[in-house]
């Protein structure tokens, strides 16, 4: 087996009840997998939750995490998630802006596709979405302003196609 570490993103559907996503969150630190990101909504099934997980393991503690995490009752699904997925993560950056830095700033922003979403005399608020690679990107670019607050939601996604969660689930 490789022993390769490399990242995936997981999407569990689970049953839809308190304490579901504290009791996943235990499961995998009594088992030693690393969390990367979590991030839990509802779906259009109100009796269903997706929970995505981004991990970080090689072959050996993917099957595990994939064996244990199936084996949990208030489990319906486990997917890994493949290259034909579409994932997204949302970036709240608050970085101080004076007159002068803010001409700057806003063409960042403008080029990757931000937003800025609030304007005070000595800062600026930017919503960012995009994926893991571009929302880094787009924080090695305002590395050289003085950040004053950062917010990431962690990596969500859903797979292309026409399957749907009844397609998944019995």
């Amino acid at each position: 087996m490789d022993r390769t570490e490399r990242s995936e993103i997981l999407s569990i559907l689970v049953v839809n009840e308190p304490g579901v996503t504290a009791r996943l969150g235990s499961l995998f630190a009594r088992r030693g997998f690393n969390i990367d990101s979590f991030t839990a909504s509802p779906t259009n099934d109100p009796t269903l939750t997706r929970i995505t997980i981004a991990t970080t393991g090689d072959d050996r503690k993917f099957d595990q995490i994939l064996t244990q995490t199936a084996k949990q009752e208030f489990v319906k699904t486990v997917d890994i998630m493949d290259s034909k997925s579409i994932y997204r993560e949302l970036l709240l950056l608050k970085v101080k802006a004076g007159k002068k830095d803010r001409s700057q700033i806003r063409e960042i922003v403008e080029i990757y596709r931000g937003r800025i979403v609030d304007l005070s005399r000595k800062s600026l608020i930017i919503e960012l979405t995009g994926s893991t690679e571009k929302i880094d990107g787009f924080m090695d670019m305002m590395s050289c302003y003085e950040i004053i607050d950062v917010c990431r939601t962690g990596v969500t996604g859903i797979n292309r196609g026409d399957a749907g969660i009844s397609d998944v689930v019995e």
